[in-house]
């Protein structure tokens, strides 16, 4: 979906200034939080009227961004949701989660800033760990401040027992060769970003049929998954 602004009721106008593009075509598999650990690299591109130098001067001196995107695949709202780390079964308000069903469709991530890009008139900034579907509007780039930011003494709630939550990953290709076995060579970066994707366990909270199988599509591929206790085991890539 491409908009390049979004109307509020109250006459405000945001305007897009770039769009996120990486390898999430779909939503299914989409980390459900901006993650710092994540090898995932997306890259911001700005739209022409933005793609100014001046705008991005001094922002190599920061390590973290927070971006404020829009939910271009938003569905309407919902004042209570069901989070998928409790099992899909338990609502609670909307407010109370990140759940993309809300009254505006804004979305804020923090995002590691590996490189910014200036090649002619283009600019991009590379960063990784973000939470973003291919072609989500980027509304506003702030720096993230260590100081300001982060709270020692914060409490996560319910979301508590998802902090460490992972899954082994079984039957990926291995790097350095990741060849399949039609011998078509599929890139490292690739293998690392299924990998971790896979890890942190896309299914809905709700699902829990070890005998069902998935489809993830990332980066041009289709990966054929099941889950069985604390493992994925990867059945196909193509």
């Amino acid at each position: 979906m491409r908009c390049f602004c979004c109307h509020m009721e109250n006459n405000t106008t945001l305007k897009t200034i770039a769009y996120a593009r990486n390898g999430h075509t779909d939503k299914f598999g989409i980390p459900r939080q901006s993650r710092d650990e994540s090898p995932i690299v997306t890259r911001i591109v700005f739209e022409p009227d933005y793609s100014v130098a001046e705008a991005l001067r001094g922002i190599e001196e920061f390590s973290h961004l927070w971006l404020i995107w829009g939910f271009s695949a938003n569905e309407g709202w919902s004042p209570t949701v069901r989070p998928p780390r409790l099992g899909g079964n338990k609502r609670m308000g909307v407010f109370a989660t990140r759940s993309p069903f809300r009254p505006n469709p804004l979305g804020l991530s923090s995002v590691r800033l590996l490189k910014v890009v200036k090649e002619g008139g283009r600019l991009e900034l590379l960063v990784s760990g973000a939470d973003l579907l291919d072609g989500t509007p980027i509304y506003d780039i702030k720096p993230y401040l260590s100081f300001s930011d982060s709270h020692e003494d914060a409490k996560n709630g319910f979301a508590e027992g998802a902090k460490d939550y992972t899954l082994e990953v079984i039957g990926l290709p291995s790097p350095p060769s990741c060849l399949r076995e039609d011998q078509h060579s599929i890139p490292r970066e690739v293998i690392e970003d299924i990998s971790y994707i896979l890890s942190q366990d896309p299914r809905p909270g709700y699902q829990d049929n070890p005998d069902r199988e998935y489809k993830l599509d990332y980066a041009g591929y289709t990966v054929t998954f099941v889950v069985r206790g604390s493992q994925v085991i990867v059945r196909d890539i193509s």
